[in-house]
């Protein structure tokens, strides 16, 4: 079960082209959707982004209203974030998170890495037109081929330790990435057999395209 989310951010931040199971609309997210095609599933938020209009013709169609107030200590993403788990989703897509206000950006990969580590068993991803962020928890991941052709390993916390790269063009053996390196980035693909292992840490692998 894939679940997508889409906030509000600029609408040039969407991607609304992935396969997937249901939608849940975030604040004028919902509005983005519905002018695309997309009837979401859910809509959540305090709707203080659109018009009364706007959140009127939302509402006529969407089956399920979830309408909270603006003073509220959990952001709008984090209720949909949370929404998605009734779902019991295998992966949760985040859109409209990127772009526009750097503090929603920050706030959103922040809950993603708040997920990722209480729903461990849940892939968790921000995703725009040319780019995938996700968490990794130490262990073995394999990498595989897609239009995004770079990839990026940044720690997040603490150092990531024992880092061994396999498969891409600049492979690396029981290495650390530190919290102020930036050596990781920009990597390739080029192998079908590419994989990052590491021992502790908690790593941001970002995926991007031209």
């Amino acid at each position: 079960m894939i679940v997508a989310i889409c906030s509000g951010g600029p609408i040039r931040e969407l991607a609304m082209d992935r396969k997937v199971n249901r939608w849940i609309g975030v604040d004028r997210g919902a509005y983005y959707l519905i002018e695309h095609g997309i009837i979401p599933d859910v809509i959540v938020g305090d709707f203080d982004s659109v018009s009364e209009e706007e959140y009127a013709s939302i509402s006529e169609v969407v089956p399920h209203v979830e309408l909270f107030q603006a003073e509220k200590d959990d952001t709008d993403t984090d209720l949909a974030l949370m929404r998605a788990l009734d779902f019991k989703p295998s992966e949760v897509l985040l859109t409209g998170a990127t772009g526009g206000r750097l503090d929603h950006h920050e706030a959103a990969l922040r809950s993603l890495y708040r997920m990722q580590m209480t729903y461990p068993h849940i892939q968790f991803k921000i995703i725009d037109p040319h780019n995938e962020l996700q968490f990794l928890l130490p262990g073995r991941h394999q990498l595989t081929k897609t239009s995004h052709s770079y990839l990026s390993f940044f720690a997040y916390g603490e150092s990531v330790c024992d880092v061994t790269l396999r498969g891409v063009k600049y492979e690396t053996t029981d290495e650390k990435i530190d919290l102020a390196t930036s050596r990781f980035t920009s990597n390739e693909i080029i192998s079908d057999n590419a994989y990052i292992t590491f021992s502790r840490g908690i790593c941001l692998m970002i995926r991007s395209m031209d």
